[in-house]
């Protein structure tokens, strides 16, 4: 992997980000509502890798994406965040581009403007970088997706949105150390100690047909979520909320959010067999009783009742938490 380097705060990057706007403003035209500059290059006097990260709030994805491509960004998917773009050009610019009210455009936010209104953050923010450095493990991905120096900023940017009272419902994938362990604590005190059994699943986590989502209050942990694809139709093995958190309305907006991403996956169907204690929460979300049809040929509780939920045939409610 290529070293990673920090440069000292260069007054040029608000200027390049106008640039850049003013190019992706011309091509996407109405499609843009809003352009925020953030990350480190967006903070005065922070030093940070030279990249220009933009957030593109857009009417429709659909209608951005070809619009993007043509201006020469390589689109990498949504990474590690649903219902999000990303694009990257030439190691210098990234797009996170999404449509209106998306979570992590308040997240960003809110992480930048605290950090240029608290300069002795700022300060802290900076040291930790360049002690990060320093450790050749920060130069390097090891078996995830990001690198040493990004996780190692992880728990401080959570402690920096703690502070600001950041708190918004967001899903991601399941990616950074604690989201995995928080996966694995769900899957085995919920599912596997009452029958003394080890997680025998734990494969799953290295499947690309395997989902694993997590879902967070601010920076906080409260649910957790495995489907699995199965072409046009997908399932739901595992839905959970933490305990003290059940009756607050997460089941209900995590279980439309995975609705949501499935659509947008080009998933017609979602199909899970309900246990007795939570066959009416399923009823009452639009699931009918049909034949599971496992491909994976996986036997059913008998106690349990198949369901089905058509995904195509309306749009999914997930309505902010009250």
């Amino acid at each position: 992997m290529k070293k990673i380097q920090i440069h000292t705060y260069d007054a040029l990057w608000p200027v390049q980000y106008d640039h850049i706007l003013a190019s992706i403003k011309t091509s996407l035209g109405e499609r843009l509502l809003d352009a925020h500059h953030v990350g480190s290059t967006a903070v005065p006097g922070l030093c940070a890798k030279p990249i220009i990260d933009i957030i593109l709030c857009v009417s429709t994805l659909d209608d951005a994406i070809p619009c993007l491509k043509v201006l020469g960004y390589a689109f990498k998917g949504e990474v590690n965040i649903p219902f999000r773009a990303y694009f990257t050009k030439k190691d210098h610019v990234h797009l996170h581009v999404y449509e209106k009210d998306h979570p992590e455009i308040a997240l960003n936010l809110t992480f930048r403007d605290y950090v240029r209104a608290h300069p002795e953050v700022k300060d802290q923010y900076a040291a930790l970088k360049k002690s990060l450095l320093k450790d050749t493990a920060s130069h390097e991905k090891g078996s995830g997706r990001f690198s040493g120096y990004t996780l190692g900023k992880s728990d401080f940017i959570k402690g920096v949105l703690r502070a600001a009272g950041f708190n918004k419902v967001r899903m991601t994938h399941a990616t950074h150390e604690d989201e995995w362990h928080a996966v694995k604590s769900f899957r085995q005190h919920t599912f596997f100690d009452a029958a003394g059994l080890q997680d025998p699943y734990t494969w799953t986590f290295h499947h690309h047909d395997h989902v694993h989502l997590v879902l967070y209050e601010g920076v906080e942990i409260r649910g957790y979520t495995h489907l699995k694809k199965w072409g046009t139709r997908a399932c739901l093995r595992i839905i959970v909320i933490d305990l003290p958190y059940r009756g607050g309305g997460f089941g209900t907006y995590f279980l439309g959010l995975c609705e949501k991403w499935l659509k947008s996956q080009g998933v017609e169907s979602l199909h899970l067999d309900a246990s007795p204690t939570s066959l009416s929460f399923y009823l009452k979300h639009g699931y009918v009783s049909a034949p599971l049809n496992d491909p994976d040929g996986y036997p059913s509780d008998p106690q349990d009742t198949p369901l089905v939920k058509e995904l195509a045939s309306r749009e999914n409610n997930i309505e902010g938490l009250s």
